[in-house]
């Protein structure tokens, strides 16, 4: 195998030889892992003369196609493209057209030998020669198409993106304001009326309440669809389509039709109000009862409105049809996926996902499938009205907090994938590298590693895509809301690859077009009018965190992770003002189990730490980190003389809790997000990393209701101190 050949395409494919890990020490990719890493790309790295084959394919496939794709611009960029033809075309005239996202046509002239010759190379015999072509006129923002014409013929065409220099920032943020709001996790909620998760109804009360107490937003975890006839499958970080959302979380009782004889018929029936109330008061999450008695009564309400409604001439089904037309392909493969592994899982037959569905239902794309859609077809449109109702009660939450002038309201997460057997993966194979997974190398969270079991996006499939999949999903997690977090933000510059089969350690870094991805990213968030926060934690490279800081995307800054050399905490007033500021994440223990150390002791439970000379580190370390919160909380005077000033006699108390969220309240972030789990003093976290079946993650429910939460004069106190405390560090 000729080794230059593999280092030209390792460099080709954007794969890292070299990193700074977690540590700060240099780290280096192995060079087996490399080649692996080509393989699931597609090359075939143990035969050399295909190899070769395929890397000429690559180049001829690069220079028979007149031009890119894709370009991304910046406003006041010049535009300039590349332009390739066989040097027996470059003499000729031609005519290029731009037709603007706004409905306008520009047009140019050019003859290419007339413009500047950049590059030139021979692909069987014939001379193919590159010219940089200069568009002598500006562009608004949006995403343009460009055509090239000769004599009126279309020979190739392009897609042009004018994006603004950074991202969107509420006008209260850019007069000086900084303000704070609460994140949950939307299943967890506990409330008088829901059916054992929370939903949308819960979430609009949550955001009218929190509002009143002078939060900003409040912010949720992923709610992306998840998986209909597989609810086990319940994290929000491993959904089946990061487009649409989760039916969960549909409040049943506010939709007409509920009250329907049909419907409670069905509600009413004493198994059914044996097994809702059982749902309700468990301790967690029980996704495949909630989801059982949820498509129950969603399905007879369905029934309902399809025959009112949405088989006749009514204002209803127009909105409706709307809504599918707009969804396009990414909508309606969804419905069909979620129809169809309800069907399978029915018949008994393997379903938890498209890899062990039959081999005719393998591929979006199969005529079985098709043929499927036609027998099916008002299951199908059921799963379609799901997405519907998800949206208009979304919608309406955030209409909530807008009416209580929330300056930002609603905050959603975009998770960096999604799972291996998912919908999203099944209409769009030939985006992802279905033999190999995303995930982490070892650092403070995962010291072994993580790998998420998230088939990658090929980036070069991505640029030949137009980048289509990358603006659908910034623009669908952008809407009803007025700030996007972006879990693991890394992403758009880099992701740790892990090849099938190989552990987590063993993975490498696969670079992905960063300065295209911010543009199109600012471009939404201006379209959507939405704030963009980065979660910029673990093996972050300085680079990435100057580039999102230079395009307006908020830094994720945790105070337990905002530590000196010298084991001394930083103040939060030393904090990027740009940036948003929590004192823990969903992936870490609560105040309460931090101070106790029972995240260490569930670790050692489940087996994951590799030895106890590792895990007795954790715990001297945590003594000491805990001794130099209590020096910087007095240091700043954020807690009183009732807490004292020496560890080994400081418990987790209401006063200490309080305090550190008082302490981040004074910094210079502009954005605070506080969880309900620290306002509640909970101890059990919501997600362990590197578990799977282990711990209950994201199952785990708030201790008390919505209404009890607000009814708390101690929290109500908490919230207005938040308050007058952001207002002060304003400037």
């Amino acid at each position: 195998m000729a080794s230059s050949l593999i280092d030209h395409l390792v460099e080709y494919r954007g794969i890292e030889s070299n990193y700074t890990d977690a540590w700060g020490k240099a780290a280096t990719i192995d060079p087996n892992t490399k080649q692996k890493l080509l393989g699931v790309m597609g090359y075939d790295v143990d035969d050399a003369e295909k190899l070769q084959v395929q890397a000429d394919e690559d180049v001829k496939t690069s220079w028979l196609n007149p031009l890119n794709p894709v370009q991304v611009l910046r406003t006041g960029d010049t535009i300039q493209l590349a332009l390739r033809l066989p040097i027996e075309l470059v003499n000729d005239q031609y005519l290029i057209r731009i037709m603007t996202e706004q409905g306008d046509n520009l047009s140019h002239a050019l003859t290419p030998v007339d413009e500047q010759l950049i590059n030139v190379i021979h692909i069987d015999g014939i001379e193919f020669q590159e010219y940089l072509i200069d568009l002598p006129f500006g562009l608004p923002l949006g995403y343009h198409e460009l055509a090239l014409t000769i004599d009126d013929d279309e020979i190739a065409n392009m897609r042009l993106i004018m994006a603004p220099k950074s991202c969107y920032k509420p006008k209260t943020i850019i007069d000086g304001n900084k303000i704070w709001g609460l994140s949950v996790q939307l299943y967890c909620l506990r409330s008088e009326h829901n059916w054992g998760v929370g939903d949308f109804s819960d979430l609009a009360y949550l955001l009218e309440k929190a509002a009143k107490q002078g939060a900003q937003f409040v912010g949720l975890n992923p709610i992306h669809a998840l998986y209909p006839a597989n609810p086990d499958a319940c994290s929000p970080y491993g959904p089946s389509s990061r487009r649409w959302l989760n039916f969960i979380y549909i409040d049943v009782t506010a939709l007409d039709g509920y009250q329907s004889a049909e419907t409670q018929h069905i509600v009413d029936d004493a198994n059914f109000q044996r097994e809702l109330a059982s749902a309700r008061a468990n301790e967690l999450v029980d996704y495949p009862a909630v989801t059982r008695l949820k498509l129950q009564a969603l399905s007879a309400i369905f029934e309902y409105q399809n025959s009112q409604y949405l088989n006749k001439n009514t204002k209803l089904n127009k909105a409706f049809k709307a809504f599918v037309e707009e969804g396009g392909e990414s909508l309606q493969t969804l419905a069909v996926y979620d129809a169809l592994q309800e069907n399978l899982a029915a018949q008994g037959k393997p379903s938890w996902g498209w890899p062990v569905f039959p081999a005719e239902f393998s591929d979006f794309q199969k005529p079985a499938v098709a043929r499927f859609i036609k027998k099916n077809a008002t299951r199908v449109k059921f799963f379609l009205w799901l997405q519907w109702q998800a949206a208009l009660q979304l919608a309406a939450a955030n209409e909530v907090a807008a009416a209580n002038n929330m300056c930002i309201g609603l905050y959603r997460d975009l998770a960096v994938g999604v799972s291996e057997g998912s919908a999203e993966i099944w209409g769009n194979k030939d985006l992802y590298c279905t033999n190999a997974s995303v995930g982490a190398p070892p650092d403070v969270l995962g010291p072994l590693g993580q790998n998420w079991g998230l088939p990658p996006m090929d980036p070069e499939k991505l640029y030949q895509q137009r980048y289509q999949p990358i603006i659908d999903l910034f623009s669908a997690n952008m809407q009803a809301t007025g700030a996007l977090r972006i879990d693991h933000v890394m992403a758009l510059l880099r992701l740790w690859w892990v090849v099938k089969g190989d552990s987590a350690k063993q993975g490498g870094y696969v670079y992905y077009p960063v300065d295209d991805l911010l543009a199109i990213l600012a471009l939404e968030s201006h379209k959507n009018q939405s704030l963009v926060i980065g979660e910029d934690l673990g093996t972050v490279p300085e680079e990435i965190r100057d580039k999102l800081a230079d395009n307006g995307v908020y830094s994720y800054r945790v105070f337990f992770f905002e530590q000196a050399k010298d084991g001394g905490f930083y103040s939060p007033g030393h904090y990027p003002t740009q940036s948003m500021s929590t004192l823990t994440t969903h992936d870490m223990p609560t105040l309460t189990g931090y101070w106790h150390c029972y995240d260490l002791e569930l670790g050692k439970e489940l087996g994951l730490y590799p030895t106890e000379e590792i895990l007795q580190e954790l715990f001297v370390s945590r003594h000491e980190n805990k001794q130099a919160i209590l020096d910087t909380l007095h240091a700043h005077k954020s807690v009183g003389d009732e807490i004292g000033i020496d560890v080994n006699y400081v418990g987790m108390s209401t006063a200490l809790n309080f305090g550190m969220q008082k302490h981040m309240a004074g910094g210079s972030s502009e954005l605070l997000s506080l969880q309900l789990e620290d306002w509640l003093q909970m101890d059990k976290p919501v997600n362990i990393p590197g578990t799977f079946k282990e711990y209950p993650n994201w199952q785990r429910k708030l201790t008390r209701n919505l209404q009890g939460i607000f009814d708390d004069p101690m929290l109500n106190e908490l919230a207005l101190s938040l308050t007058e405390a952001r207002k002060n560090a304003s400037t």
